[in-house]
């Protein structure tokens, strides 16, 4: 019996070992199989990541022709440019209305090979992270290929994973593989122009502002212009306020309290009169435009009655500016002159004088005189 007993439990260790092998085995074989969809999906995660956009094309000019047409950079992107676009050390600033805003360092120009940008600082309007390209770089590599030259563009860090990645690179296809491409073979590129284009097709296209959509009323599509700066809300409104910084000496006035009123007058062009309407320290300005002359135009009073805002809030860290000029709208005549003169004014002078306190004001000496 006892005899029988040991038998019977030496039968049975084997089949447990077997049985305990088995599971082990099972256990390693699915966390192998988990480590290998770990291991796959940080392969794809590691390649989206890697995906910047990037396109090429072969041209038969020079390597010299294709670096000079590359670094005249309003001859096929922008005529909204505002610096140096050559030079290393330089730095220029894009815009396109309210929609984007980007300030760009040349950090490496090899002549003829290669031209580098690093983006300083970015604004979208229709992105969640308004800064997306803040920190990435625009690379233009030019070689030799037999008798040809190609350029290989890449955009570092416009990735997959990023919110505007299709819009962008519907945009670069369109500015690099059509406009820089027709400027070095043709002589002639399609930059976008101050007014319309192809930013507006793409703002269409998106639905990236219902206001400049092609169902919308013009008479809605107010101006309107923003910019983050990392500045105190404080700060700003001091900036603002202080038109004499950013926008033109030659006023008389008040310009800081409810109830001031001042002119301004630009040559034999422009004269204004505003008031200031509303004043809510460090949140929103009003002027009310209340006498207006623009001798270029027919009707020399459009601007009578509308209204200049500058509306201040923290995005985060930032503070952003919404410049809204209410009742300069594409129907009227000034319109496109304005705009630009406006969009000047705010992204390059009022936000070099926020940031440095140095702006670009109009320094004329003329007497106000209606």
């Amino acid at each position: 019996m006892k005899g029988t007993l040991i038998n019977m439990m030496i039968g049975v260790v084997p089949i447990m070992l077997v049985s305990t092998l088995t599971r082990a085995e099972v256990l390693n074989g699915q966390k192998e199989i988990g480590e290998l969809k770990t291991q796959e999906q940080n392969e794809n995660m590691n390649k989206q990541i890697a995906s910047d956009f990037s396109t090429a094309f072969l041209v038969d000019q020079s390597p010299e022709e294709v670096f000079n047409t590359v670094t005249n950079v309003r001859g096929w992107w922008s005529e909204n440019i505002e610096g140096g676009t050559s030079k290393l050390g330089e730095e220029f600033i894009y815009h396109y209305k309210d929609v984007h805003y980007c300030k760009i360092k040349l950090v490496e120009v090899v002549q003829n090979q290669r031209v580098v940008w690093h983006v300083l600082e970015n604004y979208f309007s229709f992105t969640k992270d308004e800064k997306e390209w803040t920190g990435t770089k625009i690379i233009f590599e030019i070689s030799k290929e037999g008798k040809q030259t190609k350029l290989q563009f890449t955009h570092q860090g416009l990735i997959p994973a990023y919110e505007c990645f299709e819009i962008c690179s519907d945009g670069w296809t369109n500015y690099i593989d059509g406009s820089l491409k027709n400027l070095i073979t043709k002589g002639k590129g399609e930059p976008n122009p101050k007014e319309g284009g192809f930013n507006q097709e793409l703002v269409e296209k998106w639905k990236l502002d219902s206001a400049t959509s092609a169902s919308s009323d013009s008479k809605d599509q107010h101006l309107t212009v923003s910019f983050l700066v990392d500045k105190t809300p404080e700060e700003v409104f001091g900036a603002v306020t202080n038109i004499g910084g950013w926008w033109t000496e030659n006023y008389k006035g008040g310009t800081r309290k409810l109830n001031e009123e001042f002119e301004v007058q630009f040559w034999d062009v422009h004269y204004s009169k505003q008031k200031l309407e509303e004043v809510v320290p460090y949140q929103k300005v009003v002027w009310l435009i209340i006498d207006s002359k623009l001798t270029f135009i027919e009707k020399q009073d459009e601007w009578t009655n509308t209204r200049v805002i500058f509306d201040i809030s923290s995005v985060g860290n930032q503070t952003k500016v919404q410049f809204t000029h209410e009742g300069l709208t594409p129907d009227i005549e000034c319109y496109t002159d304005c705009s630009s003169a406006w969009n000047g004014y705010l992204t390059g002078s009022l936000r070099d004088f926020i940031m440095t306190g140095k702006g670009k004001p109009e320094v004329r000496v003329e007497q106000v005189d209606k």
